[in-house]
């Protein structure tokens, strides 16, 4: 799979967003000291940024601006890697037809890397459009740009794949119930949070679900 065979399993804006704030508190309730997934509410004024790092130099990022979303990954060993020539260069078509509602973000201090934007995957989508959009980019049989394992389980969304990457991730058992109550977005229980984790602490993951849009369960309301 490659960004063009992505395109069409994301979903929406809301729900991808529903899951990278899932996956967020998820990995803080299972990996509170390293966690893959992050999302970060207000990142910019009225703008959400979720990232995924697996601390081996591949990583994402997914930008929620009210002009639409903007997601770009990079994965180091790919063909598509900017680093197969020197000076560095994206991939043909990699940027092209981007909008220029969200095309400033491809330039953001964030994503550079000694002042150069290293991405290998790269897609949008526009708040009135109908479907994702990537660049004209082209790849032979044999070719990948990443796409697949970096987005795979974004573009599933389903507990089971969720689940099953934690168990590998963490290397350790988990509530398949608890992931499905997350991804589902019931309010917090804390049964939920120690079924993932007997070491956690409520409160704390608690006050990061209140900012992630989690109501908690049994919490009196004003």
């Amino acid at each position: 799979m490659t960004v063009r065979d992505l395109l069409a399993k994301l979903p929406d804006s809301a729900v991808l967003s529903a899951r990278c704030r899932a996956f967020a508190l998820l990995d803080s309730i299972l990996g509170a000291s390293a966690p893959t997934h992050s999302f970060v509410s207000g990142w910019r004024e009225g703008v959400d940024l979720a990232c995924m790092d697996n601390g081996s130099g591949d990583q994402y990022a997914v930008v929620f601006d009210p002009a639409g979303v903007f997601l770009y990954g990079f994965d180091h060993e790919c063909d598509a890697t900017p680093w197969r020539e020197q000076p560095r260069a994206h991939w043909p078509g990699l940027l092209d037809g981007l909008p220029a509602s969200l095309a400033h973000y491809a330039m953001a201090p964030e994503f550079q890397f000694d002042e150069f934007f290293d991405a290998t995957v790269c897609a949008w989508r526009e708040t009135e459009a109908a479907e994702w959009h990537c660049g004209p980019v082209e790849f032979d049989a044999d070719e990948s740009d990443g796409a697949d394992w970096l987005f795979g389980l974004l573009a599933d969304g389903s507990a089971d794949a969720y689940a099953s990457f934690a168990e590998d991730y963490y290397e350790k058992a988990v509530n398949l119930e608890a992931v499905r109550a997350v991804l589902a977005g019931a309010p917090l229980a804390r049964g939920t949070v120690t079924s993932l984790s007997a070491t956690a602490d409520f409160e704390s993951v608690a006050s990061q679900a209140r900012v992630l849009g989690y109501t908690i369960q049994d919490e009196p309301t004003l």
